[in-house]
C-alpha cells in the first residue's frame, strides 16, 4: 500500500493568496478595458503615424512625411488648427462666463432652488448627442426658429449656417449651451467660501462687485482653473458640431481639426496620416496644458492663502 502513489491534491486558491490579489482581481476588467482600449490604440497610433497604413493596402514606413506633409502641402490642416484656436478663445471663455453667473444665480438662497439647479445642468446631459447638433441644426435655419424669434424684434434673417461670419459664432453656442458641468463645479465652488469673509467684506462697506472681484472670484479660482483647462480640451477636440451642424463649411470656416482628423481617416482612409494630425493635436493640448499650469501660479489662490505652485 505504501508504494501505491496517491493523486495531489489540486491547490486551491487560499484565503491568504486571494487576499493578497484581490486588489488586481476586482481592478482586471477596468485594466483589461485600458490596455485593449485606451493604452494599446494611443501606441498604435504613434506607430501608424509614421506609416502609409490605410487600412486596405500594404503597411510602409514613411518615417516624417506625414507630418511634414501636415505643414507643407496641406493647408486644410492649418485652416483647421486656426478655425479650432479661434473656436476655443470663443467659446471657452463665453461657456465660464455663463455657467459662472448661472451658479452665482443658483447659490442664492429661493424657494425651489434644487428644481432650478436641476433643470439648468439637463442641457449637459443632452447636449452632446448627435440628436441636439441636429437640432441646432433645425433652430438656426433660415426659417428656423431663431430667425422667428429675431423676426418679431424686426431683426433678421440671419445666415448663421451660410454666412463664415456666423457659423463659428453657432456651433460655439452649442458649446456654450453645454455648460451644466461647469455650472455645477462653480456652485460646489461657491458654497465653500466662508460667510465670514462675507460678513466682514459687509462691514467695511464693501459693494458687491468690489465683494465678487476681492472676495469670490479670487476663493474659486481653482475650480476656475480646473474647469478652464478641461474645456479647452474639450473645445479643441469638438468634431460632432462642426460635423453634424455645418460640416465644416461654408468656406471651411467651421472646419475644426477634429473634423479633418475624420475626413482623413474615414474619407480618405488615409489612418498615418490621420494619426499624424491627433498626435499634432495631443501636442498643442499638451503644450496648452503645460502653459496654463505655469500661469497657475499668479492668479490660482488657495483657502491657505498659498498660490498655485505651477
Amino acid at each position: 500500500m505504501n508504494n501505491v502513489a496517491l493523486n495531489p491534491k489540486p491547490k486551491l486558491l487560499t484565503a491568504k493568496k486571494f487576499n493578497k490579489y484581490k486588489g488586481l482581481i476586482y481592478i482586471s476588467p477596468w485594466l483589461i478595458g485600458f490596455l485593449a482600449f485606451q493604452l494599446y490604440p494611443f501606441v498604435a497610433s504613434f506607430v501608424y503615424s509614421f506609416t502609409n497604413y490605410n487600412v486596405l493596402g500594404a503597411t510602409r514606413f514613411v518615417g516624417f512625411d506625414n507630418y511634414a506633409d501636415l505643414f507643407s502641402i496641406d493647408p486644410d490642416f492649418i485652416q483647421s488648427i486656426k478655425v479650432s484656436a479661434l473656436y476655443a478663445v470663443i467659446s471657452v471663455p463665453s461657456k465660464l462666463i455663463f455657467s459662472l453667473m448661472v451658479a452665482l444665480l443658483l447659490n442664492m438662497k429661493l424657494k425651489g432652488i434644487n428644481f432650478f439647479r436641476t433643470l439648468y445642468y439637463l442641457p449637459s446631459i443632452l447636449g452632446g448627442s448627435v440628436a441636439i447638433s441636429a437640432l441646432w441644426k433645425i433652430m438656426f435655419m433660415k426659417e428656423g426658429t431663431v430667425n422667428q424669434i429675431l423676426n418679431i424684434f424686426g431683426i433678421g434673417p440671419l445666415n448663421w449656417l451660410g454666412d463664415p461670419r456666423l457659423s463659428l459664432l453657432t456651433i460655439s453656442l452649442l458649446q456654450v449651451w453645454q455648460f451644466g458641468s461647469s455650472m455645477v463645479l462653480f456652485l460646489a465652488a461657491l458654497k465653500q467660501i466662508p460667510i465670514e469673509l462675507y460678513e466682514a467684506a459687509k462691514v467695511d462697506g464693501a459693494s458687491k462687485i468690489r465683494t465678487f472681484f476681492s472676495i469670490t472670484l479670487p476663493m474659486i479660482t481653482p475650480i476656475l482653473f480646473f474647469n478652464l483647462i478641461m474645456q479647452s480640451i474639450n473645445a479643441l477636440q469638438n468634431f460632432t458640431s462642426a460635423f453634424v451642424v455645418t460640416n465644416g463649411g461654408p468656406l471651411k470656416s467651421t472646419y475644426l481639426i477634429g473634423l479633418k482628423l475624420y475626413i482623413e481617416a474615414f474619407t480618405n482612409f488615409k489612418m498615418g496620416y490621420a494619426c499624424a494630425i491627433s498626435w499634432i493635436l495631443f501636442l498643442i493640448i499638451l503644450v496648452l496644458t503645460f502653459v496654463l499650469f505655469k500661469s497657475s501660479s499668479k492668479w490660482v489662490y488657495y483657502e491657505d492663502g498659498g498660490k498655485s505652485n505651477g
